[in-house]
């Protein structure tokens, strides 16, 4: 019989069920007293996918360890979608963690993250939400996430012992700094940011097939970022480059408030 005052925390990522950032996160969440795990990741990388739910073919569930499952080609809003129709039956969890993500999440580009859209599935069915990132050198094949695992149990704990911060259809987005010395990460502090203004360019790779044919890769883009105009306050990016620890309060309403009154005086005229 399950105890139902254990405090029940759903994982996913876009990564992939075998990310180190992971496997990362739910060692650190497994310390933690009286806190059940399950993990439902997809089969395959999904990075970038946006908050897209998979309509045009079957979906399965397989287990790969103890309340671990990978969902056959699925994306991370389909893992959270479908776990909780299949297997948080009885009642949602208490909390939904995407992550750790291998790479930043900032600024416009949480519009393109499927880590960002485990968290927006999340609290479209009303569980509170944290997606978690972790800023990196693409060349480490491993990653150190130790201050993000610091981080994130102390946030976990923060919320456990009082509430969620947000209020309905809002997510906390959180950025780890990089390339921190171990010396140097307790000193790391959580900042309170606004979604930076991301400048995008356009990289993509022309390459040829031994028949001759093309095709492209799409490359990476440089994290190069700049402030809002008129926003008090420091951004995201600003506060990953000072080697501080960012968290960002995300809402789901996209609607242009600001430009309601412009809109209306130009269908008028």
């Amino acid at each position: 019989m399950k105890n139902e005052n254990r405090y029940k925390i759903l994982v996913t990522n876009d990564d992939g069920y075998e990310a180190n950032g992971l496997l990362a996160l739910v060692d650190a969440l497994r310390e933690l007293e009286g806190v059940d795990v399950t993990v439902v990741a997809p089969a395959n990388e999904k990075s970038a996918c946006g908050h897209s739910l998979t309509l045009v073919r079957p979906l399965r569930f397989v287990g790969v360890g103890d309340n671990f499952f990978k969902l056959d080609d699925g994306t991370p809003s389909d893992c959270v979608y479908l776990s909780l129709s299949a297997i948080f039956v009885d009642s949602k969890p208490d909390l939904l963690i995407s992550g750790i993500n291998r790479g930043s999440n900032m600024g416009e580009d949480i519009t393109y993250s499927g880590t960002a859209a485990g968290a927006m599935e999340g609290v479209l069915h009303d569980i509170p939400s944290i997606a978690i990132s972790q800023v990196m050198d693409f060349t480490d094949p491993q990653g150190d996430f130790t201050l993000a695992q610091k981080t994130i149990k102390k946030l976990v704990t923060k919320i456990r012992e009082g509430s969620f911060p947000l209020p309905e259809r809002e997510f906390l987005n959180v950025n780890i700094p990089p390339n921190i010395d171990s010396s140097d990460k307790k000193d790391a502090k959580i900042v309170l940011t606004y979604a930076g203004y991301r400048m995008y360019a356009n990289d993509s790779h022309l390459h040829r097939n031994p028949r001759g044919e093309e095709f492209y890769w799409l490359g990476l883009h440089p994290l190069n970022f700049s402030a809002r105009a008129g926003n008090e306050g420091i951004s995201d990016y600003e506060a990953i480059e000072r080697g501080d620890i960012s968290i960002t309060p995300i809402q789901l309403d996209m609607s242009a408030y600001k430009s309601m009154n412009r809109l209306k005086e130009w269908l008028e005229q």
